[in-house]
């Protein structure tokens, strides 16, 4: 049987509609079932979707017999409805299922390495959703209750895909398929800012002007709020028409790893180079600096530094996928823990201490859930255990930290003098004065020859 629920509820079997001699309810109560195939539903927890918690007197008998309807109308189809204590379950056998489909499909574009292959794998995955979930059976208070992980994952799935296709330069496609997405769901402000992006590239600018000024306004009437400080600033770049909005940007100093873009290694510790995630520490973010843009490019670089294995980090990014706001929240703690981590290897040896003490508190809650371990080396490691979740990547990365601050080597971290740069590295013998980067230090020294006179 193929079940559709990603717009009218459809099912087939061998190509031949079965739904059509059932009632509303009955297609409803199916729907769900299927939705939930393997699994059990309690009997109350149908009636409460059914009937929205107004359940009539006679809610239980009502269900008993539509089930009793479908077993006789789905049965000889090969559609088994078993009851299993106070509930029933629908056998998934060889069943099509597309929210199946669709959930399978995000995560293999989630582990594939190509950006091309990710592409093609969103594609395929979002071409299942032919309106919104169970548009002919569900209203919007049941499909709110049911499918609001799917609805969750249908946008982050857009949102990546968008990414993707602008760093790819076809921003053709985001422009013409994104805005009316943007425009639903304002509150999705990278769908916003993509949106954005993509009209501006494609000779649109008044268009995605329009967008923001409609995002502002729903925003203040749905939310009384403002858009955030990067969308407001992507606004006053597309308005004062910025060259480097006009192409991707990409990394001058980075490796492409899993599809995503990370720093060259500087400093040989992975507790600096965490803090040199970011480009600019020196002076003001450069568009495109930000190397942490999501909760993925945090997982991979992890996995790049060897502070995770490669199968937890694919672990990582379909749990990233299928609860997208864990993961943002965890984006945001790493944030803030590399900030207070560069703010306490930089400050002054007896200070004040401040950005120690915000670092020591992340740390301190990493070591409370450390296991040591061997690695393939035969040394053993504090590790964090795979029930950290999410996580995993930010815990790892305080471990290391936690060994750097600890460490007498902490005293000879030095900071880049370069313009814009900042970044940390180690300097036992102290007579390095620039970063490995070699460029900005380079270009400041050349011009201060020019200078000196012969």
């Amino acid at each position: 049987m193929e079940f559709q629920l990603l717009g009218p509820f459809a099912a087939r079997h061998r190509g031949r509609p079965v739904l059509a001699g059932l009632r509303r309810q009955e297609r409803c109560l199916l729907a769900v079932l299927v939705l939930e195939a393997g699994r059990t539903v309690p009997t109350g927890r149908l009636i409460d979707l059914l009937w929205n918690g107004e359940a009539p007197a006679g809610a239980r008998s009502a269900v008993h017999t539509y089930i009793g309807r479908l077993r006789a109308s789905l049965g000889p189809d090969g559609v088994h409805l078993e009851t299993r204590n106070d509930g029933y379950l629908l056998r998934a056998d060889d069943h099509l299922i597309d929210t199946r489909a669709f959930e399978d499909g995000v995560r293999e574009a989630a582990a594939a390495v190509d950006d091309e292959e990710r592409v093609l794998h969103y594609d395929r995955a979002l071409a299942l959703w032919r309106g919104e979930l169970l548009a002919d059976v569900a209203d919007e208070a049941l499909r709110d209750r049911i499918g609001r992980r799917l609805a969750v994952l249908r946008l982050s799935a857009a949102e990546e895909r968008a990414r993707l296709l602008l760093s790819l330069g076809r921003h053709e496609h985001v422009a013409a398929e994104l805005p009316p997405l943007a425009e639903e769901h304002p509150e999705r402000e990278r769908l916003v800012a993509d949106s954005m992006v993509a009209l501006h590239r494609s000779g649109r600018s008044a268009e995605a002007l329009q967008l923001y000024r409609t995002t502002r306004s729903a925003l203040r009437s749905a939310f009384d709020a403002e858009p955030g400080q990067d969308l407001r600033t992507l606004y006053d770049r597309v308005r004062r028409d910025d060259p480097a909005l006009r192409r991707p940007v990409t990394p001058t100093y980075a490796v492409r790893v899993r599809g995503e873009w990370l720093p060259w290694n500087t400093s040989g510790d992975p507790a600096l180079e965490f803090c040199n995630t970011y480009a600019g520490w020196g002076g003001g973010p450069r568009p495109g600096s930000e190397w942490l843009r999501g909760y993925r490019t945090l997982a991979v670089w992890a996995g790049h530094l060897d502070l995770v294995d490669d199968r937890t980090v694919t672990l990582l990014l379909r749990r990233a996928e299928e609860r997208p706001e864990e993961a943002s929240a965890v984006l945001e703690e790493a944030r803030e823990f590399r900030s207070a981590l560069y703010g306490c290897l930089t400050e002054a040896v007896g200070g004040g201490g401040e950005a120690f003490a915000r670092a020591a508190g992340v740390i301190q809650e990493a070591m409370r859930h450390a296991v040591f371990v061997r690695g393939e080396d035969g040394l053993g490691r504090w590790s964090p255990p795979s029930g950290s979740g999410p996580r995993i990547p930010l815990y790892a990365v305080a471990q290391r930290a936690a060994d750097l601050l600890a460490d007498p080597r902490r005293l000879t971290v030095r900071v880049c003098p370069g313009k814009g740069c900042g970044w940390l590295f180690l300097d036992a013998g102290g007579r390095r004065r620039w970063c490995s980067m070699g460029v900005c230090g380079r270009a400041e020294s050349d011009a201060d020859d020019r200078r000196i006179p012969s």
